[in-house]
């Protein structure tokens, strides 16, 4: 079997969950007759029609506000925003509405709405955004994030099937570069179930989407300097597999967090307070942050290269932690 893009398998999903279940409709700018900005919705509109491939004009607002009206009344959106960073024009709508309708009404909102984010493509400040802080803090919406293409597809499945709304974060890093054989239609990646990349025992990284492949290669660094380095890759943040890195860091006592988002109030602190308040007694070193720093992203590539996370920084973050 070849192998597909972590692109395609989103696409994938998104083709399988519309053949499965005709309450299942895209919406977005642009993601009809143009395919979406990064193409992950091409060929649609001819496969299922202007009724279910939905072009809006250029108003994140709107597609939010008309995807949580859809969803109360029967239906399951997947709303696309072109970069993750144009969903601040829908926010209050979401976290407001879309995230507090089931405690407030006791009424599901069964939504997806899918945010290119990240950087590395030179998009600069207004394209590459990590904003998963955000609406961690918000409550009442779940959080994905893949690193993988049968993740991608997995975690897609799962969040358009589930009853209420999900922020679905993609990598646009990722989404030519990560290429693997795509399970079959029956797959489907459990929400809040975080997965052991790399098993070790001296230092347990856990990171995310984009920085799972530099965490992984920053672990093959450090096997050749004699540390053996777990890697787990949370897939979700909201709910996040609290107990799959406790039990990490009680075998391995260190522990390093990886993240592109920005530091500050960033969700690598609430993994870091967390393991703190539970496994303190267990660490035999400080818990160490890997992040981009407290600026906008910048668009010039050697200043992105230095803003990002890499494998290289991790490596060494790692090392130090190894050798603490």
């Amino acid at each position: 079997m070849s192998e597909e893009t972590y692109l395609e398998a989103i696409r994938q999903a998104l083709i399988e969950e519309m053949e499965a279940d005709p309450t299942v409709f895209l919406i977005g700018e642009d993601i009809g007759h143009f395919g979406g900005a990064f193409k992950v919705t091409q060929g649609l509109l001819e496969r299922f029609g202007p009724g279910r491939v939905v072009d809006t004009p250029i108003a994140e607002a709107l597609i939010v506000g008309v995807s949580i009206g859809a969803a109360i009344r029967g239906l399951k959106p997947v709303a696309e925003m072109q970069f993750a960073d144009f969903v601040t024009c829908g926010f209050s709508q979401l976290v407001e509405n879309a995230g507090t309708f089931h405690y407030r009404l006791r009424v599901s909102v069964p939504m997806v709405v899918r945010l290119p984010s990240g950087g590395g493509v030179g998009g600069g400040p207004f394209h590459s955004r990590n904003p998963e802080g955000w609406f961690a803090h918000a409550g009442g919406l779940k959080i994905v994030a893949p690193a993988t293409p049968s993740d991608a597809k997995g975690l897609m499945k799962a969040a358009i099937r589930d009853p209420d709304p999900v922020i679905f974060l993609e990598q646009k890093w990722l989404y030519r570069r990560e290429k693997e054989t795509l399970p079959g239609p029956d797959y489907v990646v459990p929400i809040g179930k975080a997965r052991v990349a790399r098993p070790g025992a001296h230092a347990t990284v856990v990171a995310y989407a984009n920085t799972v492949g530099m965490a992984l290669e920053a672990a093959e660094a450090a096997a050749s300097e004699g540390f053996d380095v777990e890697v787990i890759d949370l897939r979700t943040l909201i709910p996040w597999d609290w107990q799959a890195v406790v039990a990490s860091v009680q075998k391995t006592g260190r522990l390093l967090i990886a993240s592109e988002a920005s530091r500050t109030g960033g969700f690598a602190s609430e993994i870091a307070a967390t393991v703190a308040e539970i496994a303190f007694d267990d660490l035999d070193a400080p818990i160490v942050r890997l992040t981009a720093p407290d600026a906008p992203v910048p668009a010039e590539k050697t200043l992105e290269a230095f803003h990002r996370p890499s494998a290289e920084k991790i490596t060494a973050a790692l090392l130090g932690l190894c050798r603490y």
